[in-house]
């Protein structure tokens, strides 16, 4: 295949999972359309905001496509329901405050083909003051880079911690786990790890799936210099308690699969942060309303 078919963005199915995503959708929707995908699956995990309600049918000119759920699946779920209906070589999983540029897919298509192990590709995400993103270059976690993650200083972790340093830009940066803000991989290695674990509700499923690639035999890789903007939290931060508390739950199962050594001491460790920082949450979950009864659907 020649490089210019290689980095086809045409052949890239954009999958986006929405649960009250609010305005940040048809940004995020608008901008992967001008980056060529071929197409765009929504799966709407039952939102009340109305937001997919309202979706064109296009974006720049990409068919989008709203997946409608009963409830909320989860995110690893919901992606899975749209990986089943996508019918692109490649698959862009991309949450919906993280927002590409045009070029995007068509340089991270290209570093795939410079790595033609790589089996999960990742971009250099960015926040809003373009600062890294420390869940971009992500190393295993393990109890010592707990430890150090929680104890140590940020300037004393260095490689004792569970993040990497950017790279440079355009060098193809070996990882062991990328952002759950946008990962790309071939539909084939999808399929073959099975998709997202389901058990995962929320928060270290893209832990493990970069995990199960890796011990597939492919590399996980970060594009450097490919820099989108990831907001982060956009939909979560109605519901700070019930994020924390699958955030430590999927920490939890994530090591009691793939934590080796010292698996039961971390998962103690992870389960007593929860604990002790529950009444904080629980503060931030009344002052966001997340504990008011929701209206009915008409």
């Amino acid at each position: 295949m020649s490089p210019e078919a290689a980095a086809d963005p045409s052949r890239v199915s954009a999958i986006v999972v929405a649960c009250d995503s609010g305005a940040t959708l048809p940004r995020c929707i608008e901008a992967l359309g001008a980056a060529g995908v071929g197409e765009i699956l929504v799966v709407d995990n039952a939102s009340s905001d109305g937001a997919c309600d309202v979706l064109p049918p296009s974006g720049a000119g990409v068919p989008v496509r709203v997946l409608r759920q009963a409830s909320n699946l989860g995110f690893g779920p919901a992606v899975n329901v749209g990986a089943t209906a996508a019918g692109g070589d490649w698959l862009a999983i991309v949450n919906p405050d993280c927002f590409v540029e045009p070029d995007t897919f068509v340089r991270l298509l290209a570093a795939a083909a410079r790595c033609p192990d790589a089996g999960l590709v990742g971009a250099d995400v960015r926040d809003a003051r373009g600062r890294p993103e420390p869940a971009a270059r992500r190393r295993d976690p393990t109890l010592s880079r707990i430890l150090a993650e929680r104890l140590l200083p940020r300037r004393w972790r260095g490689a004792r911690g569970l993040t990497l340093l950017p790279g440079p830009p355009g060098s193809i940066h070996a990882v062991d786990a990328v952002s759950g803000a946008l990962m790309l991989l071939p539909r084939a290695v999808f399929e073959s790890v099975g998709g997202f674990d389901p058990a995962y509700r929320l928060h270290a499923e893209d832990l493990d799936l970069s995990r199960r690639v890796r011990l597939a035999g492919h590399r996980v890789i970060v594009a450097e210099g490919v820099t989108v903007t990831h907001l982060k939290g956009t939909s979560s931060a109605r519901r700070p308690l019930f994020v924390a508390w699958h955030k430590h739950r999927g920490l939890v199962r994530y090591l009691g699969r793939h934590g080796g050594r010292g698996r039961r001491l971390a998962q103690a460790l992870v389960a007593a942060a929860f604990v002790i920082g529950l009444p904080w949450q629980v503060l931030r979950g009344l002052v966001a309303g997340e504990f008011r009864r929701r209206p009915a659907s008409p």
